[in-house]
Formats: C-alpha cells, sequence, structure tokens
C-alpha cells in the first residue's frame, strides 16, 4: 500500500534490546503494571520504536506513548529536545503522557489512575 513503516525499524533493534535488558527501577516498576494487558486489557510494549524514536512505553489500541523522566530530563538541552521529540510524535497523532521516575515511587496509583484516564472507553456490541 505505499505506507512507510514507522514501528520498530530495523536498525533499532539492538538498541531497544539493550533498552529492554537496562530498565531502570521505575521502568521495571510500571512495566509489572502494564505488560500482558492487565490494564483494563490494552497490551502494552516497551522499548517500542516510532521512527527514529524510542518511547518507554507504547500502546497501539490507544495510541498513547508512555515516557518515564529521571535526572536527565531536567537538562535545559534534554529539555528542549525531549519537547521537539513529542512535538513529532503528536503530529504523527499520538498521545504523550510524561511522569518523572519519582512519581512511580511515591504515587504509582495516580500514574496508573492518570493513565487509564486516557483510554478510550471500549465499545461493547448491542
Amino acid at each position: 500500500m505505499g505506507k512507510h513503516r514507522t514501528h520498530d525499524l530495523g536498525y533499532l533493534k539492538d538498541i531497544r534490546r539493550e533498552l529492554r535488558s537496562n530498565m531502570t527501577t521505575a521502568e521495571a516498576t510500571l512495566w509489572k503494571v502494564l505488560k500482558n494487558g492487565s490494564l483494563q486489557n490494552r497490551k502494552f510494549r516497551r522499548q517500542h520504536s516510532i521512527g527514529k524514536y524510542i518511547v518507554d512505553f507504547y500502546c497501539p489500541a490507544e495510541q498513547l506513548i508512555i515516557e518515564l523522566d529521571g535526572e536527565v530530563h531536567n537538562d535545559p538541552m534534554r529539555s528542549s529536545a525531549d519537547a521537539e521529540r513529542d512535538q513529532n510524535l503528536q503530529k504523527l497523532g499520538f498521545k504523550i503522557l510524561r511522569f518523572e521516575n519519582r512519581f512511580i515511587f511515591d504515587d504509582l496509583p495516580g500514574v496508573i489512575h492518570s493513565i487509564v484516564s486516557n483510554f478510550t472507553p471500549f465499545k461493547t456490541g448491542g
């Protein structure tokens, strides 16, 4: 159909594998909640690439990206790069949620509530 493949480009495969093997504690904690469709039956992928970007977590059904930010993201240059990246992904139709790592440990229920509140309700047949 001529549609350009943007997900999981081959040249990023080794980087994605490395990131999955070396998740931060915050990423590992959130992944326990997201994996195997355990959050309202939504399937999430971890360290998923979209174009040239590798996102922390991605839910295809919701076109939802979840990014966890550690201290490195507080740097002004990194913040600028994150904003540009988010803008580019939003132009492609993705919704992006960003959480500081500390919120995973300080308020995981609040983070989960925020994620779920961005889900589109499933439609049931009638």
